[in-house]
């Protein structure tokens, strides 16, 4: 027998290692698949959101009438509905220079909505001194047989109107969407009587709602003062010439050595008779000692601003004993909102950033003095507070300043015993959508292009559940300078000025 040449294999033993090497090459095989898969998947995701923002950063350029009336329930639509009443008899001349409705789908449509056979002559000013006494004595709340009377800690809103009507549909849109709108009093003080105005207040339905009227404006009054009566001294008349001509308050220019304009002199004496008609007037009030809420004509509400403001003034007592004023509306960037959307795309992509934190900044609030600059939008106070300013009344009236806002900072920092001192939102529920006012005239005053931004922001802070927050917490705001004593603005020198703002405070009930 022939010797065997080489190794004689002998079969090992069985231990599973070729098994367990088989198991584990297709387990990591599985495992590189599962993750390319999943980084597919959020390649696609990122697309999809990057996507979405372009879309959506579109939508903020886009300020079409269809594009704004798009994020506005359609039963909301009336009220961004103009129907003017400037028309003529003649079929030609009925839509000249009268706007169509926004929703309108057909010009047959539009011509059935705005044509009118009946020339509208706007009424006088005899007629329109009447119709505001008349309003004023009536003291007519809306809608109260539907939603009740008005109870003592309802918050009342009062908002002060010129003549912007389309930023005011905006407003009244805004404050229809709002939770619990319908336990409010909503209160039009105008400078301005319009009918067009006034058809428009009087179509709410969602809440109570009343109109005052300032009965010394510049309409009213156009050739005499409070307006412009012609012997007034020019406003850049030097005060030797103006003794010379012996023109009206002639001794008296302001702190520049200017005199009186009545359009700037109008706003801080219809702001002091508001508040005071409001507070020591209206016998719809007489008992009330809820917050009152101040807005303009060109501001906007976020959905939760009424629930952020009862929430505000609950934790008064506990985050800020002192604060006698509540700020929902703070001068901050609107593209604070895109900061905090694209944050938490950023927590998708990096798993650094945690969401709630950034939810947590709207439901932040920080306590500071009141200041005019700063705290002058969507601003609450009560009844003590007021009664606290007016007896300062003489200080706000004979400030050289014909800012209400600057004014009244001039009484919390030398009349009040106790400041104003404000608890403001970080994230703000008041918006400003004018783009044009006393101070400031652009070429095209009626705008969509804020209106859109700031629907699109509150869309954005709405899907990033940043709207009604379940609790509130206090932040230390960055340090702030001491508010030095200011010199005022002028254009308030005027000792007519000073007599009838004075006699404005005086309550007469």
């Amino acid at each position: 027998m022939s010797k065997m040449r080489g190794r004689i294999l002998i079969p090992l033993p069985n231990t599973g290692a070729m098994g367990r090497k088989r198991n584990n090459f297709y387990m990591r095989s599985l495992f590189l698949l599962a993750l390319g898969i999943f980084g597919l998947l959020q390649y696609n995701n990122f697309n999809y959101l990057d996507s979405r923002d372009n879309v959506l950063g579109d939508a903020v350029t886009n300020d079409s009438d269809d594009a704004i009336l798009a994020m506005v329930p359609a039963t909301l639509h009336k009220y961004l509905t103009p129907h003017s009443r400037n028309h003529s008899a003649s079929g030609a001349g009925a839509l000249n220079g009268a706007a169509l409705p926004l929703n309108a789908s057909s010009p047959g449509a539009a011509t059935a909505s705005t044509i009118s056979f009946d020339v509208y002559h706007p009424p006088n000013i005899t007629e329109i001194k009447r119709q505001i006494v008349r309003y004023n004595d009536m003291q007519m709340v809306l809608n109260e047989d539907v939603f009740g009377p008005l109870q003592n800690d309802s918050v009342i809103i009062v908002v002060q109107v010129h003549t912007r009507i389309t930023y005011l549909r905006h407003l009244i849109v805004s404050l229809a969407q709002a939770r619990d709108i319908s336990k409010v009093l909503l209160v039009f003080s105008h400078d301005y009587y319009d009918d067009d105005i006034n058809d428009l207040v009087q179509q709410i339905d969602f809440c109570k709602v009343m109109q005052i009227f300032y009965p010394y404006s510049i309409q009213t009054h156009p050739n005499e003062y409070p307006g412009v009566d012609p012997n007034d001294c020019p406003r850049n008349i030097k005060k030797e010439q103006a003794l010379i001509t012996n023109c009206n308050n002639a001794m008296y220019p302001d702190l520049y050595g200017h005199y009186r304009e009545a359009k700037f002199t109008q706003t801080k004496h219809h702001w002091i008779w508001k508040a005071n008609r409001v507070f020591n007037e209206l016998e719809v009030t007489r008992y009330h000692t809820g917050l009152v809420l101040f807005l303009e004509e060109d501001h906007y509400v976020a959905e939760d601003f009424l629930y952020l403001l009862a929430m505000m003034q609950q934790r008064t007592k506990d985050l800020c004993p002192q604060c006698n004023v509540l700020s929902l509306g703070t001068y901050l960037k609107t593209f604070n909102y895109y900061t905090y959307h694209s944050k938490l795309h950023a927590r998708v992509r990096t798993a650094k950033i945690d969401r709630q934190s950034i939810v947590n900044d709207y439901r932040k609030v920080e306590v500071m003095p009141w200041v005019s600059s700063k705290h002058n939008m969507g601003f609450a106070f009560n009844r003590t507070t007021w009664s606290n300013i007016r007896k300062c009344a003489r200080h706000f009236c004979t400030y050289d300043d014909y800012n209400w806002d600057w004014s009244l900072q001039h009484v919390s920092q030398q009349c009040l015993r106790r400041k104003l001192h404000a608890m403001i939102v970080k994230g703000p529920r008041v918006f400003h959508i004018g783009e044009c006012g006393v101070h400031h005239k652009n070429k095209n005053c009626e705008s969509n292009q804020v209106i859109s931004k700031v629907q699109h922001v509150l869309r954005i802070a709405r899907n990033s559940h940043q709207l009604f927050p379940r609790s509130l917490t206090l932040t230390v705001p960055s340090l702030m300078k001491k508010s030095k004593l200011r010199k005022g603005n002028g254009g308030w020198g005027d000792m007519r000025d000073h007599e009838l703002c004075l006699n404005m405070t005086l309550a007469t009930r």
